[in-house]
Formats: structure tokens, sequence, C-alpha cells
């Protein structure tokens, strides 16, 4: 076999679909050093077909796959094991955070055959260089490395220090677009005609329990300046007029004194944006800042609400100050600076008894209600608590005693039912009770009838006024059970929840 390389981005969902900016990184990594090519699932019709059709040339060696637990690992898991069954001596790596989270049970697939834990700017070319003879580096000494040794035992390499962001290789755009042409990813969103997506920073400073991105940054943050995010905004809106983009940020908004900067340089570019951040860290910009941000074109940012229950936010090791009379505050701030918040709730955390578990759910939908009440604009996203913590933490050990355990085969991973745990649909917890996961989910759907998301904008006009007039009086008196008529509506209009595909997009 010869060395030549395919990056692989599995299907995620069926529908528009933003520029892979992971794999466009992975490739900055070895552009110029290794021959390569792109496959997006997302947009193949048939991505096997030509991912076999590059093997078959004999010029292809590594199979190197980004993978997110969830509709990516359908694709993910038997291309790499029919890869290795046609070509034995064909070498699979995995990066993404599934990978790095579950190496254990990728590594004992014997189709996975080196893991990048977190980011491989630096790990991808130089394993590559190893196992081309072209280094006598040592696996051992490459960090951000999980593989196994001649004894079968999996090594985990130490972490590498978060690179400095603006060093790092630009993206090889062009050369991607000779792949797929990037105009078909700039999406008409309920931002703009031609939506953006892009990455500007890597981790996030917190260590909440929760959150699978934790094990892989251990609480650290690197971003790209101001004036980097402005130089490539500025190519894509020169080549392609794009006018919205969407940060995929971990966490946007550390730093505010980049934000702002951000602000001011695009104030006159007439664009709208989203991103990710926290309720505690962008309560302590002034309502000035909030102001230049909106009129810089900030129209929605996505934000960890959890639970207002100051005593589960503990139990989440949330971190920072955020409680909940904080989110009371800030949905109002937001209200007045005209920004929506679209808040995010974990609901169905593991608690005492079934009582206590049940309790908290019915404590949160009411918390939810209040802060409608506060800013009727602020989006609301509901998931079901799906276990990712950070082993040693308080939480993980709950879930361990409460008798949670993940699969131990990949094959397992793609089971319909696991696919819907990392949708936050399906927790498979033993201590969330299927009545439980009704009352959640009944109330999600009538909530999503009162209030539709601003961000399906088909969903305007009569729709939304038949929608708030059939699910009115359940919202108001808590009538939440078999909401059929609301859920007939929304199938009929094929209404888009962000939370599992994200925008509606054109």
């Amino acid at each position: 076999m010869e060395n030549k390389i395919i990056i692989f981005n599995p299907r995620s969902a069926n529908a528009k679909h933003r520029l892979p900016n992971t794999i466009i990184q992975v490739g900055a990594a070895i552009h110029g050093k290794y021959e390569y090519v792109f496959v997006d699932g997302n947009m193949e019709t048939d991505p096997w077909e030509t991912i076999s059709n590059y093997f078959a040339t004999g010029e292809f060696k590594y199979f190197c796959l980004t993978v997110m637990p969830g509709p990516q690992l359908k694709q993910a898991i038997p291309y790499a094991k029919k890869i290795k069954e046609l070509y034995p001596e064909s070498i699979n790596i995995w990066g993404g955070y599934f990978a790095s989270n579950q190496h254990k049970v990728c590594l004992n697939s014997g189709y996975v055959d080196y893991i990048i834990n977190g980011p491989g700017d630096n790990t991808f070319p130089q394993l590559l260089d190893v196992l081309e003879g072209k280094s006598d580096e040592k696996l051992l000494l490459i960090r951000n490395l999980i593989f196994k040794n001649e004894e079968g035992k999996i090594i985990e390499t130490v972490k590498e220090a978060l690179l400095d962001q603006d060093t790092l290789p630009a993206y090889p755009y062009e050369y991607f677009n000779t792949f797929y042409p990037l105009k078909n990813y700039l999406a008409k969103t309920f931002m703009g005609k031609k939506t953006f997506a892009y990455h500007s920073s890597m981790g996030c400073p917190f260590s909440c329990s929760f959150c699978a991105v934790v094990p892989i940054y251990n609480a650290k943050w690197k971003a790209k300046k101001a004036t980097t995010i402005y130089k490539d905004f500025s190519y894509f809106k020169n080549k392609y007029n794009i006018d919205a983009i969407e940060f995929h940020d971990n966490n946007f908004f550390t730093s505010k004194k980049r934000v702002l900067e951000f602000s001011n340089l695009v104030l006159n570019d007439n664009i709208e944006w989203w991103g990710e951040g926290r309720i505690d860290t962008i309560n302590k910009y002034s309502d000035e800042d909030l102001q230049l941000m909106r009129k810089a074109g900030c129209r929605m940012m996505f934000l960890g609400a959890e639970t207002g229950n100051d005593e589960v936010l503990k139990q989440m090791n949330k971190g920072g100050t955020q409680s909940g009379q904080m989110i009371k505050d800030f949905v109002l701030r937001m209200k007045k600076a005209d920004i929506i918040p679209e808040l995010s709730f974990v609901l169905g955390l593991p608690g005492k008894n079934e009582k206590k578990v049940y309790e908290q759910i019915l404590w949160d939908i009411n918390f939810i209600k209040e802060i409608k009440a506060i800013n009727p604009d602020a989006e609301i996203i509901i998931y079901l608590y799906s276990p990712v913590p950070t082993e040693g933490s308080e939480l993980y050990q709950q879930i361990v005693d409460a008798g949670f355990s993940f699969p131990e085969t990949l094959e397992e991973w793609i089971a319909p039912s696991w696919e819907k745990f990392d949708l936050r649909k399906n927790p498979l917890t033993p201590w969330l009770k299927p009545y439980m996961i009704d009352t959640i989910q009944n109330f999600e759907t009538v909530l999503n009838g009162y209030y539709p998301t601003v961000s399906d904008f088909r969903i305007k006009g009569y729709k939304k006024s038949l929608l708030k007039l059939v699910s009115g009086y359940r919202f108001k008196y808590g009538w939440y059970k078999f909401p059929y008529e609301i859920k007939l509506l929304h199938k009929i209009w094929k209404y888009r929840q962000p939370e599992i595909e994200g925008f509606y997009s054109e």
C-alpha cells in the first residue's frame, strides 16, 4: 500500500450542513507534508463508494475519522471495520470526543489503531512521521495519543498544552473547495442568507462534571485573536458575501476583551452572529458591552442554564458563580439588550431516591415557566441527562453506584437506543423512570408549541398562531399529558428542534 490519507467526516444529520471545520483543521496539520483527500459524509450520496474507490487504487493506507457520539457512529463504525477487513494493512486513526472518551472500547474493537486525544495539530503529523519511518520518535513521547503497545496494553500519553491558535497552519479552504464547493455550506438560516460556520477557540476554562469536553481539555482554553477571526471572516465576506456566522466554540465569550474587539471590527459589516457561552461569564459584561455586541450583530447566545436549583448546580460541579437568581436577572438583561438567550436545561440527574428525582424535574419545569414569564423571547433547550461525567467526580460515582454503564463493544453503540442516548433524548439511566421521561417530553412538546423556536423561520404567521392557540391552555394550566394535536402539527410542518439538528436551514 502507498501512504495517502483519507480524512473522513461521517454523516451527522439529514439536513443542510455546515462547513466541517474539524476535518479541515486536520488537513491543515499535514498540508504540504502528506497527500490526502477529504470525504464529507454529509455531502456524499454514498460515502462508502467514494471511500472504497480511493482504497481500490492501492494508493491509500490511512483512514482517519473525526467521530462524535450519536449519528456519526452509524458510518464510522461499519466503515472502519470494513476497511480493516478488506485492507488488513490499512491504519485507522480516530479523533473527536467519542474516541477520546470511549478509547477503551475503540481500541479493543480490533479495527481502531490509534486515537488522537484532543487537538492533533502536532500529534497527527508526528504519528504519521513515525509510522512512515521518517522519525525515530517513540510513540510514548508523542503527546495527545492513545494506542495499544506490543503487549496489548492501552497507553495514554501525556496531554499537550493547548497551542497558540494564531500560530497554527492556515485552513486549506481552497484545497477543500476542490472536493466540495465551499458555497454549498453557506446556508440560509434565521440569521442570514449565507451563514458561515467558524471555530475560533479550543477548550473551556471550566470543569462541569457532566460535560464531555472536560477530560479532553482539562479546563484549558486558547483562542484566536479577534483580528485573526476578522481576517478569515473578510475572506468569506469578500468571496462569498456571507452575512451571518455560527461560532462553534465550546465557550466563545470567555474573553470579554476579544469579544468586544471583534464586535468593533464587524460593527459596520452588516452581519449577525451566534455563539456559546456561560451566564456567569457574560453577566460580567456591562449593559454598554451588550449593546455594542447587539449593534455588531450578536443575535443569539447559547447558554448552559442547566437548572435553576443551586444545589443541583453544585452537584453538576458547574463552577463559577451561576445561581438560579442570576439566570432570572440575566434573561431580563438580555431582553433589554435585544439579544436572544438560548438556555439549555439538563433534566433527570440522579437523586437520593425516585421521589427526589421527579420532584427536581417538576421544579425545573416550573422554573422554565418563570424564565418565559420574565423574557418570552428566551429560547429553551431541554436535554435529558446523559452521563458523560469526569471520572473521579462525585457525579461520576453517583451514576456508577446507580448501576449505569456504557456499551462494551463499538457495535452496541450503533443500536438505535444508544444513538438517541447522545442526542440526550433516551438516557438509558436506571434512575429515570418512563413516566418521568414522558413528563419531560410532553412539557417540551407543549413548550415548543406555545413558544416555537425563532431559529425555525418557517414557523410564522398562521402556523405560529395555530400552534399557540392549541397549546395555550396546556401551557398555562400545566396540562402536558398526551399533546397529540401539537405533535401532529409539528410533524406536518417538520418542526426542527435545534438541539437535535441545529438551526433550520436552506
